[in-house]
């Protein structure tokens, strides 16, 4: 199994995770909807919930996305030129991405650390914050060597030619989009 196919295997299962936690929030804030139109039981701090879950959420999507490069992408101009040119504007892409992906992290390392030193809790139940965004942190660092793979991916696209595996990830995950659309 190549290298590609691995980490895919890794950022789906923690996409799959992401997105049974976003079906549960989902589940949940249809109760607690339901509930106050119903006179029924409603969740006890159900937003600091929601501020806990989230972020872990959204992120676990990330490290998929940024392999599958599922992100936007206007292709047209690689398409004109050629397989090398075409793979020098991914590698383009890619660097500028990663350079985002390592701000974005070091962003959230920061906003850890003032959650940790201002012992930050949710307004109401007064869950503590930072063990929650230390896990999102941690996913959102693992987005840099994802994104640093897929970067040399291209490099070694375009000084050699071809197509990387990535690139056959992403063909696949658009396959799957046409037929499910």
């Amino acid at each position: 199994m190549t290298t590609a196919k691995r980490l895919d295997r890794i950022t789906r299962t923690a996409a799959l995770f992401g997105f049974t936690g976003l079906v549960v929030m989902a589940l949940l804030i249809t109760w607690d909807g339901a509930a106050r139109y119903l006179w029924l039981p409603r969740i006890t701090g159900f937003s600091d919930f929601g501020e806990v879950v989230f972020p872990i959420v959204i992120a676990s999507c990330f490290p998929a996305g940024l392999l599958r490069q599922t992100n936007v992408t206007v292709r047209v101009l690689g398409s004109f030129g050629g397989p090398r040119l075409h793979a020098a504007l991914e590698l383009l892409g890619a660097i500028v991405t990663l350079a985002f992906f390592t701000l974005l992290t070091w962003q959230f390392i920061r906003l850890t650390g003032q959650f940790v030193d201002g012992g930050r809790t949710t307004r109401t139940i007064g869950i503590p914050l930072a063990p929650w965004w230390y896990v999102t942190t941690a996913i959102m660092a693992v987005c840099v060597p994802v994104q640093v793979y897929v970067t040399w991916s291209w490099l070694l696209a375009t000084l050699r030619g071809g197509t990387p595996d990535i690139a056959r990830l992403r063909d696949e995950a658009d396959d799957l989009m046409e037929l499910e659309g």
